[in-house]
């Protein structure tokens, strides 16, 4: 893959992220029909670990982090770990930090976040 590919590649996904910020800032996906519902959800009638998360970052976006964690307490936690993950592989992070990716994305990660999200899928719908 060629440097300018690349480049070009990395500007068109920056551009489609900001893009679909603004949409989910301007626009409510609570009050608003372009969002699609979640397919588990309106089967089930349980909520997915998934379920609520366009509204949390809308609520996000707005700034109120108490009504993202009502949406989607999960998806607003486990942020952090997302952009971890970014910086260590996209922006250099792996390269100034390998015992950081080791720990947090090394052997085991996968599976401690399979079952975190398996426990939390159980819990939401208990509760």
């Amino acid at each position: 893959m060629s440097k300018g590919y690349k480049i070009g590649l990395g500007a068109a996904i920056i551009v489609m992220l900001i893009a679909a910020l603004y949409i989910f800032y301007i626009i409510d996906p609570e009050t608003h029909s372009l969002f699609p519902k979640c397919p588990f959800l309106l089967a089930t009638g349980l909520e997915c670990p998934g379920c609520g998360s366009q509204r949390a970052i809308h609520q996000l976006l707005h700034l109120n982090l108490i009504a993202a964690l009502r949406y989607n307490a999960f998806m607003v936690l486990v942020l952090p770990y997302i952009f971890l993950g970014v910086y260590l592989q996209y922006l250099g992070g792996k390269i100034r930090h390998p015992k950081l990716e080791k720990l947090f994305f090394g052997r085991w990660s996968a599976l401690i976040v399979l079952i975190l999200v398996i426990v939390y899928w159980i819990v939401r719908n208990l509760f």
